[in-house]
């Protein structure tokens, strides 16, 4: 299969790359830089010019392609709050080129906050309208129209060497301030993949998945915070320290202050059994236990 991926680049866009290669498919990938336009060639995938922000260029991406995997997204800020009209954008852009074709359009969408304090499966439908990110909501309104459209709810702490997402920046501030904080007693709960296992499910939720369907990329079901917190602690000889739920958290620790109170433990049993997928790689406080989270600054 011919596959355009967007963040084809980025922690989990490479390993989908090399995952889509090794069984067999054809990997075009989008670069925005010249930079990006090596790291694909040297990883074995074609290049397509373009950006998150060029539809053009993604539309055209994706009339090329038997199937697209969406991952990119903008991440920083001040351009991360009007990020998510971005995504859908560039969703209905890429689905509008495979609009009747039948061909695959996964996309990459999370699950933190969307049953709070409750196991989360796939069968939960959040109301859309309070739900800031729209990749899940666009692609599947493509799967009325002719588009295997899917989304991938992926953990809010994908995992593994290289990683520099929000469980680094947990590590990077409990250095910096010299304490691990967690949230009240610690006992929100996490959800957890480790990379190898999210490229895993997104090549088989293209080449199996259905349309219209959500798939859960989450190995551990909930880590309470307090664990993680934890390990961070050990590992930096720094102190466990508790922050009140609210404007404590984000005092201490910006914005994670408020992920970081999250209690959204997720199930992916019927994913496993859709798609035939089974975690396999390590699991979060084992990958945190094996220390490249705390090498380097």
């Amino acid at each position: 299969m011919r596959v355009f991926v967007t963040g084809a680049t980025g922690f989990i866009g490479s390993a989908v790359v090399q995952e889509l290669i090794s069984a067999g498919h054809q990997v075009t990938g989008l670069a925005r830089t010249d930079a990006k336009a090596q790291a694909l060639s040297a990883a074995g995938a074609s290049v397509h010019r373009g950006s998150l922000e060029d539809p053009a260029s993604l539309r055209a991406g994706a009339a090329a392609a038997d199937g697209v995997i969406h991952l990119a997204f903008i991440h920083t800020f001040p351009g991360f709050l009007g990020a998510p009209a971005k995504d859908e954008r560039a969703i209905n852009a890429m689905g509008a080129a495979l609009e009747g074709s039948g061909k695959p359009l996964v996309v990459a969408a999370g699950v933190l906050g969307l049953k709070p304090g409750q196991l989360l499966n796939e069968n939960d439908i959040p109301d859309y309208k309070k739900v800031p990110r729209k990749s899940e909501e666009a692609a599947r309104a493509w799967a009325a129209r002719g588009v295997r459209g899917i989304a991938v709810r992926l953990s809010p702490t994908v995992h593994g060497e290289g990683d520099k997402g929000f469980l680094k920046m947990f590590v990077d501030i409990a250095r910096k301030k010299k304490a691990s904080w967690y949230v009240g007693d610690g006992s929100a709960r996490w959800p957890a993949v480790h990379r190898l296992d999210a490229a895993r499910l997104f090549r088989l939720a293209l080449e199996k998945g259905t349309a219209g369907a959500i798939y859960h990329s989450v190995a551990d079901e909930g880590v309470p915070f307090m664990e993680i917190a934890a390990v961070l602690g050990r590992k930096l000889g720094v102190p466990l320290v508790s922050r009140s739920k609210g404007l404590g958290a984000v005092m201490a620790m910006g914005f994670l202050g408020f992920l970081a109170g999250m209690d959204s433990p997720v199930s992916s049993r019927l994913t496993q059994e859709q798609l035939g997928w089974k975690p396999e790689h390590t699991s979060l406080l084992d990958d945190l236990e094996a220390g490249h989270y705390f090498t380097g600054h």
